[in-house]
């Protein structure tokens, strides 16, 4: 393709950077929305991190041994964008063409696993932060657990952008001090310090000094005063990969909408399109042809493209090593390529789930799932976790997993710290990277302090699992700032959330049979502070293995009932007693147990209308906000749960201060027949 007019780009180096500002100013245009100043002024580290210093084979996005990069700032998504067409990863120019556009695979933010290359879904600032510390978890983990002395079969880096707004985000805070702390030297981030925000510039709201934030954090910090001066970047960016103890960070001094006459360092040409008239000043202004759009030079994308040679080289190289590996070490290479490659879980781990009875299964859910996590650590290696400083509370502690620390790689438990979104966050990103199933465990109150990274682990449907303990006003004295109303409903909102609320220990045992073999999505687990009795099925007619189903009958399940009672948790010893009730006059009811709403949904028609039976009215009870159940009860049912706080005293008095009794479940399920 030649261009309609001379450019008067003096070298190609510029040449190559200036493509990447003018697709993603005539990106942006066409779309007439979007955010075309990050990428303007992002272009040059993006074009000296994707040809010289990323190890990548754009022809093969999954290669294990790639370094991961990250746009924390997922706005600047034509960046990304423009780079991965440019390098020759499978996303067209076409693709490029429809920018935001109804099923493109260029949306407005990216999103992993829609479009090559991505390795993260971003946009919420901090979010990418996170996960690229999560990424660089992992691959130190891996590479504790599999290099040798003679082969280093995992050895890459993490790499992320970020914007001031990802620094403002408490997340950063808290991402930022873990990574330092574990000294993740393979980590390095490059700050886009252009002084200006939505709303002008930065000193309206923000005047960190990063240099010293950082170095406090214990990273390795570095300036370079101009992102166009392509020497000092690769000056930086050696002195960060010879730094092997500390995270790096790059303090870039760039211009929002470089090259823009009447956009560049003013928030106009953050988030809004430039305008025709200043899209052809700006190519004008960068010695650009106006009269055609999106147009690529031959000679830049022929020297773009030839990563793809050098990337398949490394590759190439890369397998070469793994056949040395597997040789010296086929046990090894074989569990390498089931975690990292085929990513299915060891044969056979079923079998150390543990058996609970009448003897030894009368114990709260967070206790009975301590010991699931403990009898199943040694034959899922994989299996790597913590919690957010509430270990002996969550009883997420695998005991001979070792601590995962800067002096010990192999370790798999982490202390997270005081830090539950960053820990959410880091889990994304340790599952994105593979080989390895995160769970992460705090109280189920502060699944609120987690939830946009909840959120995005859901839509990018990754295999994590969250413990949380402490569900109910049954945790009792800690009072109503730790007693969880609304959260329960509020997790069951999200789209491709799993949420297994256990009865007893029983249903402990199938939640994390579910939670470990389920992948396309987040699994969360609700666990009890106080002890639960262990439900007799085989006096009631009922099987364990039913609640992998999300519903199933638990009691009453001859004949057909007068009432369905249903409910999840520590609230079905709660039906269970209002079914004697019941009896005592004259009702016959049908106790459901639900331990999972969205795996219940999922089962077929036949099975949930045998289980309630479309003629047959239905009370749920549960000890939180009655929304979610709604669904299952329908309008001529009811509800008996929460939509007050609980209260502090212990929690016997708060059920039954509160009405969450099977008294009330048997005067609501009379109010319900009589209607």
């Amino acid at each position: 393709m030649t261009p309609s007019e001379t450019t008067v780009a003096t070298s190609l180096d510029e040449l190559c950077i200036n493509t990447v500002r003018t697709l993603a100013m005539d990106a942006v245009q066409k779309a007439e929305s979007g955010h075309p100043g990050a990428p303007m002024g992002l272009a040059p580290l993006a074009y000296l991190l994707f040809t010289r210093h990323i190890k990548h084979n754009p022809a093969d996005p999954t290669w294990p041994d790639r370094d991961r990069f990250v746009l924390s700032n997922g706005h600047a998504s034509m960046l990304l964008y423009a780079v991965l067409y440019l390098t020759g990863y499978d996303l067209s120019l076409e693709e490029i063409k429809n920018f935001r556009q109804w099923e493109s695979k260029t949306p407005g933010h990216p999103e992993h696993g829609h479009t090559p290359g991505v390795e993260t879904t971003t946009g919420p600032l901090g979010q990418g932060f996170g996960n690229a510390v999560g990424m660089a978890v992992a691959e130190a983990h891996l590479a504790a657990t599999f290099n040798t002395a003679d082969n280093r079969i995992v050895d890459h880096f993490t790499w992320f952008i970020c914007s001031d707004g990802d620094l403002m985000e408490g997340l950063s805070h808290e991402a930022a001090s873990f990574a330092g702390h574990q000294k993740l030297g393979r980590l390095i981030g490059f700050y886009d310090d252009n002084n200006i925000t939505i709303d002008g510039r930065t000193d309206l709201a923000y005047s960190d000094d990063v240099a010293k934030r950082f170095a406090g954090y214990g990273w390795h910090v570095h300036r370079v005063d101009d992102v166009n001066d392509l020497a000092a970047l690769e000056s930086a960016i050696a002195a960060c990969k010879a730094e092997t103890d500390r995270p790096s960070l790059v303090i870039v001094k760039t211009h929002i909408g470089y090259g823009s006459p009447n956009r560049q360092d003013t928030a106009k040409a953050h988030g809004e399109a430039l305008g025709a008239e200043e899209v052809d000043l700006s190519k004008k202004n960068l010695g650009w042809p106006t009269l055609e759009k999106f147009w690529v030079p031959e000679e830049a994308l022929a020297h773009w493209r030839t990563v793809r040679e050098r990337g398949a080289a490394a590759h190439d190289d890369w397998r070469r090593q793994l056949i040395a590996y597997a040789k010296a070490h086929p046990n090894d290479a074989k569990e390498l390529s089931r975690r990292v490659v085929q990513r299915d879980l060891p044969a056979g781990w079923q079998s150390a789930l543990p058996t609970f009875t009448k003897e030894n299964g009368s114990v709260a859910t967070r206790a009975a799932s301590g010991a699931v996590l403990n009898a199943v650590g040694s034959k899922i290696p994989e299996l790597f976790g913590g919690s957010a400083d509430l270990t002996p509370s969550n009883n997420t502690l695998i005991k001979e997993a070792g601590v995962f620390s800067a002096d010990n790689r192999s370790g798999r438990y982490v202390h997270y710290g005081v830090r539950e979104h960053a820990m959410a966050s880091m889990m994304n990103g340790i599952a994105l990277h593979g080989g390895i199933v995160p769970y992460g465990g705090t109280f189920l109150i502060f699944s609120d302090y987690m939830r946009p990274s909840v959120r995005l682990a859901a839509l990018m449907g990754v295999h994590v699992v969250y413990v949380y303990t402490h569900d109910s006003i049954g945790l009792g004295e800690d009072g109503p700032t730790h007693q969880p109303i609304e959260h329960l409903s509020a997790l069951r909102a999200i789209p491709n959330m799993t949420l297994i609320r256990p009865a007893d220990s029983a249903e402990v045992v199938e939640a994390w049979r579910v939670a470990l073999s389920h992948k396309s999505g987040p699994v969360a687990l609700a666990l009890t502070r106080q002890k639960l009795a262990f439900i007799d099925r085989a006096s009631l007619g009922s099987k364990q293995e039913d609640a992998a189903r999300g519903g199933y009958v638990l009691a009453g399940g001859d004949g057909q009932p007068d009432i369905a009672l249903l409910s999840s948790g520590s609230e079905v010893a709660i039906a269970l007693r209002a079914r004697e009730q019941l009896a005592a006059q004259g009702i016959q009811a049908r106790v459901v147990s639900m331990p999972c709403h969205e795996i219940f949904a999922r089962q077929p028609d036949e099975y949930r209308n045998a289980v309630l039976p479309p003629n047959v009215k239905r009370v749920a009870v549960e000890a939180a906000h009655p929304m979610s159940w709604y669904r299952w009860v329908g309008l001529d049912g009811a509800v008996v749960g929460l939509e007050r706080f609980g209260a502090s005293a212990p929690y016997e008095a708060i059920y039954k201060g509160l009405g969450i009794t099977a008294e009330a479940v048997v005067q609501t399920v009379r109010r319900v027949l009589a209607r």
